[in-house]
């Protein structure tokens, strides 16, 4: 793909490719972004199966997760996107479609998570809709949560993994 398939006013959101590992692997090198996505350190072996998961989901489902760019830059700040998940912990989460969204700490505090987020669910709304689509959220993570709540999202459970306190979400596009 020579183009994104999505754009914001400042964002191309693109389809998974090769070319990412990269970019995921600096992403979530950063120990405040994973503060809230279980804390630990990451390797290129794991943003390399991130990487084939998200690619995963398009080639199955037809949606899946974006790599984010700002327009016209190569650097990646983030990913975002509805995918195919199964948590297995039921609860509404498995095999339904799931929203998420991970972003590089200099891109924080801009809009730039709601703005892609906006653009991936009026995009899957119209491809897919309607449809129900659930995320979760650590408790902790309220920029976060304050993403999903001007997204639409509205909390229909909790859940507990390893001492951690999710928020479930949901909304039907």
């Amino acid at each position: 793909m020579t183009e994104p398939l999505l754009s914001t006013e400042r964002l191309d959101l693109w389809l998974p490719r090769s070319g990412d590992h990269a970019g995921l692997i600096a992403l979530l090198a950063d120990d405040a972004v994973r503060l809230h996505l279980g804390n630990r350190p990451t390797s290129a072996q794991e943003e390399f199966n991130r990487l084939c998961r998200n690619a995963g989901s398009w080639a199955l489902y037809g949606y899946g997760i974006f790599t984010v760019r700002r327009r016209g830059d190569d650097d990646v700040i983030g990913i975002a996107g509805v995918f195919h998940s199964w948590r297995g912990f039921g609860k509404g989460l498995d095999g339904v479609p799931e929203a998420g969204w991970i972003f590089a700490r200099r891109a924080w505090g801009q809009g730039l998570a709601t703005e892609a987020m906006q653009a991936v669910l009026a995009w899957f709304a119209k491809s897919f809709g309607p449809a129900r689509v659930a995320c979760m959220i650590n408790n902790t993570n309220l920029p976060s949560r304050a993403v999903a709540a001007r997204l639409g999202f509205v909390e229909y459970d909790h859940h507990t993994d390893q001492g951690t306190e999710l928020v479930l979400l949901e909304q039907y596009v």
